[in-house]
């Protein structure tokens, strides 16, 4: 008989499963139940762009792409990202479309990291970061975004962690607005970053998935503060603005030099990003953005209902600044984040994130996203206010 405990690769086998995934498991074996779980808009991709798509399957475009994507659609990022932000790259040096911003991440890492250097990233965060640190063969360097500073990251608190250990800090991380609490990081800190960036050479990667879904300010890349564009790889993609999650393109914009290395990788291991994907998001750059901005401001009239209802019974809801989560505060119920998810399905049949899939310090909260009708938070509301009041 096999022992694979000899086989499988030590690093895969000390990584944890995603607790997402591993409570809606469960969460799927459930008839009738309430989800405030999963981070997918509730939307369908707009009209516009499942036209086009199903016209290019008819006009026969299912076969492959250049490794970079498609041309055109890089000049149409390109053209967006100079419209949206005053961002100006070469889109056939800079740019490269990718699986989702997920690939662009694991790329970015494989292709920057040497065994044992460090990365600085935020925490609470997005289930997948620690891990591709480590299958990068990188250390990752947890950054705390407390709930005293409204989960926004803060210079000081990057640089406390630098070299801690001795560990040779490499790159920083960001990702904002963020998953899983929606905070943003203000221009004044995000130039004390960039100067600490500056300072300790480090490489940027920001995860800006969700920089269209801002809604107090206009959202501000980090690339385009002064000096950061040559040191910052910029991430965006389609799934949550133009609620794409299912087709699976995103975007890497760099430096030259970052973006042919990370291409490198890409062209062994994935080849292409799907081409049907590509031509659906070319479509919706060109034909899909006041479908965007009307789903942006359902997403705002949700965020203002639902924070309302968890500090309405009592618990303290930070009001975020983006994206479509919450990430309220439970500890005044006695139960932990584990305790509170699992017992609240239990009762009322709604589903809620534990907030230590986000990392320990998600401790004391819960993650609910609003990419749901607002009759469907209503309604878990009043269930929550009643399983909290029981």
């Amino acid at each position: 008989m096999i022992d694979w405990s000899e086989k499988l690769s030590s690093v895969v086998q000390t990584l944890k499963p995603s607790g997402i995934r591993q409570f809606f498991d469960i969460v799927a074996t459930r008839k009738d139940c309430i989800s405030l779980g999963v981070g997918e808009p509730d939307f369908v991709t707009p009209q516009v762009v499942i036209d086009h798509s199903i016209q290019a399957l008819r006009d026969g475009y299912t076969h492959y792409t250049g490794n970079s994507g498609f041309l055109s659609l890089r000049r149409e990022i390109a053209r967006y990202l100079e419209k949206e932000y005053r961002l100006s790259y070469n889109p056939e040096k800079e740019i490269l479309i990718t699986v989702g911003v997920s690939q662009g991440v694991d790329l970015a890492f494989r292709a920057l990291l040497n065994p044992g250097d460090g990365v600085l990233y935020p925490e609470p965060c997005y289930v997948s970061y620690d891990p591709m640190i480590r299958l990068a063969g990188g250390v990752p360097q947890k950054v705390l975004a407390t709930a005293e500073n409204d989960f926004s990251l803060k210079a000081e608190n990057i640089s406390s962690v630098v070299h801690a250990g001795g560990v040779q800090s490499k790159a920083l991380f960001l990702n904002y607005p963020s998953n899983p609490t929606g905070a943003s990081i203000g221009a004044d800190e995000l130039r004390r970053i960039a100067r600490l960036a500056e300072e300790q050479d480090l490489i940027v990667i920001s995860d800006e998935i969700y920089g269209e879904l801002s809604y107090e300010s206009e959202h501000l890349p980090f690339a385009t503060l002064p000096g950061m564009k040559e040191r910052t790889l910029l991430l965006g993609g389609f799934s949550k603005a133009f609620a794409m999650t299912g087709w699976r393109i995103g975007y890497a914009c760099g430096d030259e030099n970052l973006i042919k290395s990370m291409t490198k990788i890409h062209q062994y291991s994935m080849l292409c990003a799907p081409t049907l994907g590509q031509i659906a998001a070319e479509t919706a750059l060109k034909y899909a953005i006041a479908e965007r901005d009307k789903m942006r401001d359902e997403y705002r009239l949700r965020r203002d209902l639902i924070v309302k209802g968890f500090n309405d019974m009592g618990l303290k809801c930070f009001m975020p600044q983006g994206a479509f989560y919450v990430f309220p505060d439970i500890r005044s119920t006695g139960k932990n984040s584990m305790q509170f998810a699992t017992e609240l399905l239990e009762a009322q049949n709604v589903a809620v994130v534990p907030g230590t899939a986000f990392g320990d310090s998600g401790e004391g909260f819960i993650r609910c996203s609003y990419a749901t009708a607002r009759k469907e938070i209503e309604a878990a509301l009043s269930k929550i206010a009643a399983f909290v009041g029981g």
